[in-house]
């Protein structure tokens, strides 16, 4: 059994971005897991650990060398490696000599293809300990950091100056140089705790002697258990709730070392601002937990983390209460200030504001939505007045000094805003919904004023931008049209809204006036948002050939697509998808290869074979009783009746010849195959399914 130890490998450096640090922390561990998979050196656990001033990893039960191995070197042919006479051939010669070899060593090989010299040498593997410096210098080498710096006089580059470099293999150093740093046995603990230098005997004490002797908390996951467990409990003690986004907590967990929690409180009458107002002073500003009741609403208390266990810690409760105090003031004034002027009323001031410069704008961009929502309003047969006074506040809160200062807070202090000027619910509710779904899987609209507000507002985007020629390619997508067209898909499907996609993006390119291809843009634009689709619906479980089967029959309506794709996907596990996908390849083929024009029309008469009578029969049987069943859109019932088609198929393929000398006999069994084929049409292409 090979030779296993723990390796410990620890960069210490001063305090590393908090936004990178867990980004850094696997770029590091894949990268070495890459470097000792890539080396065949066998290990088993790996953990990794980040804290403000340490990345490290501990691999357990890590090979202490590679495995030996059989190299096998083949030479040239048999009948080429000997001389009439039966000496090496010069050719022969030139591979012992490459090999380091006699000939006597030489083994021949046999393979089906014919014979070869070969030399088989055992190379012994190398060890652990002379492999390890270069995979962890290039996996440090090739972390995601935008901007490298240098320090002192030396040439080292990394993220942050570096100051020590532990490295243990066992109970051994392993001597080397990294980042101008000699590779050592020793860390460092807390900057202020416990500056001092710690020795590390063995890698498995690492994690416990830095927590006692270096007040230290090495495990990035674990300090976050600690922060959550810390402010729910610090929250508990005032009756409240930690309101806890794993945004901040990642980023909390990346500032501290030794995290020690800090309960703050505010004035009270600070909770007649928004909520989202205090919440995101406190969360981005300050870096704090809001604590909320059971109900969600805030209490007039904060938590914060402190990486130093103070012994006057009201003083540093009372620090960060002066000053959240005047963050808090100011968001009051920017509330007080902005109802001073209506929505309505700063919307002519849309105007200064260019939305994009072909485009013109937002001024622009509020009118062509407001067209296109009573547009898709009118399509829905709902009322339309209230989606038309949305769009038409929808983008105002941009001009208040709120949204100048937080601005995430566009479109929810529009709905504050609006609810204050006393517009309906629905109104305040869709100029924030607009924005929604913010985030790929994230909330859609909860009102129809709001999904129609939000869908116009993509398609606006979407054929607008497209149509200045700013088409996203590889990364870079500044206006988040991918986002844009994913949003799009979700709310025509999972709000339930029977739209047809064309019409809307026809109407939406509309009122374009600048210069540009009307076709190819409404092409691509249709073509990027079906792209997106295909995305969206293999996340949902369907698989590629029932997404191609749906696509190629094209239908306008996403809802619709949906249905089609629920039961194409019910339709291949029907014992009599395998022969009916087969059976309508084969239609198609013979359809496409042949040299007449051919119609979904059969003359009764002209018909001869029995076989070929019983299908005609049979397919007019299946299109009265799944023409309702279309009107329906219930297209699951529908494939299963059209799969009782199969034995007649089976038996128009076994017993007629399509193809038949007489012309007349020949278009009959032609239109009856475009008959049977026009029925799967009608819901999807079936031959696209592979089953079997």
């Amino acid at each position: 059994m090979a030779e296993t130890r723990e390796l410990l490998f620890e960069l210490g450096t001063e305090e590393l971005p908090p936004k990178s640090l867990l980004n850094l922390s696997r770029a590091l561990q894949s990268g070495v897991e890459a470097g000792l998979q890539k080396a065949g050196l066998a290990y088993g656990e790996l953990i990794s650990y980040a804290t403000p001033r340490r990345l490290g990893l501990l691999i357990k039960g890590l090979n202490t060398a590679q495995p030996d191995q059989t190299v096998e070197r083949r030479g040239p042919a048999i009948n080429a490696a000997y001389n009439a006479d039966g000496s090496l051939s010069k050719a022969a010669e030139g591979f012992v000599r490459s090999c380091g070899t006699t000939a006597d060593k030489l083994t021949t090989l046999k393979t089906d293809k014919g014979e070869w010299l070969c030399y088989k040498q055992e190379v012994k593997g190398a060890a652990t300990a002379d492999l390890l410096p270069d995979i962890i210098r290039s996996s440090l080498a090739g972390l995601p950091i935008a901007k490298r710096m240098r320090w002192g006089a030396g040439s080292a580059e990394f993220v942050r100056p570096a100051h020590w470099v532990l490295l243990l293999f066992g109970d051994t150093v392993i001597e080397t140089t990294m980042l101008d740093l000699p590779s050592g046995c020793n860390t460092r603990g807390h900057r202020f705790h416990s500056p001092r230098t710690i020795t590390i005997d063995s890698p498995n004490e690492y994690a416990e002697k830095l927590r006692h002797e270096g007040k230290v908390i090495a495990s990035y996951t674990e300090r976050m258990d600690m922060i959550r467990a810390l402010a729910e409990k610090a929250a508990d003690s005032v009756g409240g709730v930690a309101h806890i986004e794993p945004a901040l907590l990642e980023e909390i967990a990346a500032l501290v070392e030794w995290p020690v929690p800090v309960l703050g409180g505010f004035e009270a009458r600070y909770l007649e601002l928004p909520a989202e107002v205090l919440i995101t002073t406190m969360q981005e500003n300050q870096k704090y937990f809001p604590v909320q009741k059971a109900d969600g609403s805030l209490l007039p208390w904060f938590i914060t983390f402190s990486n130093i266990a103070s012994s006057r810690i009201e003083s540093v409760r009372e620090g960060n209460e002066r000053v959240v105090r005047p963050r808090l003031s100011d968001a009051e004034f920017f509330w007080n200030q902005d109802r001073k002027k209506t929505l309505e009323d700063r919307v002519p001031n849309l105007a200064d504001i260019t939305f994009q410069k072909t485009l013109g704008s937002l001024l622009d961009k509020t009118h062509r939505v407001q067209r296109l929502s009573v547009h898709i309003a009118d399509a829905l047969e709902t009322e339309s007045a209230w989606v038309e006074r949305a769009a038409l506040l929808a983008k105002a809160d941009l001009l208040t000094e709120m949204v100048g200062e937080f601005t995430n807070l566009q479109g929810t202090m529009g709905k504050y805003y609006a609810l204050a000027e006393g517009e309906p619910k629905d109104i305040a509710i869709a100029i924030e919904e607009q924005y929604l779904p913010k985030l790929s899987g994230g909330a859609l609209p909860t009102t129809q004023t709001g999904q129609m507000l939000a869908l116009a507002e993509k398609l606006d985007t979407l054929t607008g931008i497209f149509s200045a020629g700013l088409i996203p390619t590889g990364d870079k997508d500044p206006y988040a049209l991918r986002r844009a067209a994913l949003g799009a898909i979700r709310i025509l499907i999972e709000c339930g809204l029977d739209l047809e996609l064309p019409s809307l993006l026809e109407f939406a390119l509309e009122p374009y006036t600048h210069h540009f291809d009307r076709e190819a843009t409404f092409k691509a634009v249709h073509e990027f948002i079906l792209d997106r689709l295909k995305g969206y619906c293999l996340e949902r479980g369907f698989s590629f050939d029932e997404f191609d089967a749906v696509l190629s029959v094209q239908p306008p309506r996403l809802l619709d697509f949906q249905s089609r794709l629920q039961a194409v996907q019910a339709f291949r596990n029907l014992p009599e998808a395998e022969s009916l996908a087969a059976a309508n390849k084969r239609i198609r083929n013979i359809l496409r290869k042949s040299e007449e024009p051919v119609i979904a029309n059969v003359e009764e008469h002209g018909l001869v074979e029995r076989q070929e009578k019983a299908l005609l029969q049979a397919a007019r049987d299946a299109r009265e009783d799944v023409l309702p069943l279309l009107q329906d859109r219930d297209y699951t019932a529908a494939l299963r009746r059209l799969a009782g088609l199969r034995d007649s198929v089976d038996a128009f393929f076994d017993g007629v010849m399509v193809m038949a000398e007489d012309p007349e006999l020949r278009r009959n069994r032609l239109g009856l195959l475009a008959i049977v084929e026009g029925l799967f049409l009608d819901i999807a292409d079936i031959s696209k399914l592979q089953v079997g």
